[in-house]
């Protein structure tokens, strides 16, 4: 049996429709996410940043020489990095321990950063986090946290600026999409 060309028509619009929506609503959700790190004096036993972007990195580190967390996950860390190549500035940071960094290097998305972070959050028995990433990636990241680890670990979103603090549109579109994605997939 063929539909006729007016249901396809009627659902084609609808679909359509449904997509802008949830582009639209999604938007608007990243470009609410505030800048906490300026803001918030938040402690927690742990920190995990969340790489692939400017000042992710320097942000856990000062995380960590502030005493407002005892140890920092890296996650998303290429495989064949140690902590002078991803942060030549380290030693600069002389209350740093580099043990109480990990680096974790299996992850390739925002959902395996979830995934890979959350046994070594429970080996060293991290009550609460800090998680750190850019203001635009953070809605995703945040909510993607929450739906893979226990409700017993807190999270706090801790959002920091590298550039602009308005992404630019090419930015913005894409997190949108993968946000639109998530909301579909992780959570």
């Amino acid at each position: 049996m063929k539909l006729p060309a007016k249901w396809i028509f009627i659902a084609v619009v609808a679909v359509t429709a449904f997509f802008v929506f949830q582009f639209a609503r999604d938007r608007e959700r990243i470009l609410r996410t505030q800048v906490t790190s300026w803001t918030d004096d938040i402690h927690a036993d742990c920190g995990i940043v969340l790489t692939g972007g400017r000042a992710r990195i320097p942000e856990g580190f000062s995380l960590l020489a502030e005493r407002r967390i005892r140890k920092l996950i890296i996650s998303g860390v290429y495989s064949q990095a140690d902590l002078p190549g991803i942060f030549p500035q380290w030693p600069f940071y002389g209350v740093v321990d580099p043990h109480d960094v990990i680096l974790e290097k299996h992850s390739l998305t925002t959902y395996g950063n979830a995934e890979q972070s959350l046994p070594l959050a429970k080996a060293l028995h991290c009550r609460d986090v800090i998680l750190v990433t850019s203001r635009v990636h953070m809605y995703r990241s945040l909510h993607t946290f929450r739906a893979v680890f226990p409700k017993a670990i807190a999270i706090y979103p801790h959002a920091v600026i590298a550039g602009h603090y308005n992404p630019h549109a090419w930015e913005l579109y894409s997190e949108t999409l993968r946000t639109m994605f998530y909301d579909l997939w992780a959570y």
